[in-house]
């Protein structure tokens, strides 16, 4: 069982920049591709950015590809997301998520999940 808590989320004006952490408890995410996906309110979560289990791969969705960077900390239990350049349209829940893979591949597809954290508020103001 992989527990996940994301933090870093809160209001800042367009332009500027915030950096959000996933620490898992219950084990390390040493074979776990992770993602970070996004959700504002009346939309369907969306897919942001992953990384694969080694740290050697990473996509973006075009709405963030040069914006935002996917990394995973020294820790074994940390993933980050550097948001720059904020935007108002990238107001919304942004939720980390696991999955166990042997393939040390990026994961896009949002079912392929099966641990996720309870999300944090991401807010830019214009």
């Amino acid at each position: 069982q992989v527990q996940l808590v994301e933090s870093g989320g809160g209001l800042v004006q367009a332009g500027g920049s915030l950096r959000l952490s996933c620490i898992a408890s219950g084990r390390t995410l040493s074979n776990y591709a992770m993602g970070w996906f996004r959700q504002a309110p009346g939309t369907e979560r969306e897919f942001v950015a992953g990384i694969s289990w080694s740290g050697g791969s990473t996509y973006y969705s075009d709405s963030v590809k040069g914006r935002f960077t996917i990394s995973r900390g020294n820790a074994k239990n940390t993933v980050y997301l550097q948001m720059n350049s904020l935007k108002p349209e990238d107001t919304a829940v942004y939720y980390c998520a696991a999955t166990l893979d042997f393939t040390d591949r990026v994961e896009i597809r949002r079912y392929k999940y099966e641990y996720w954290g309870q999300g944090t508020q991401v807010t830019v103001s214009s």
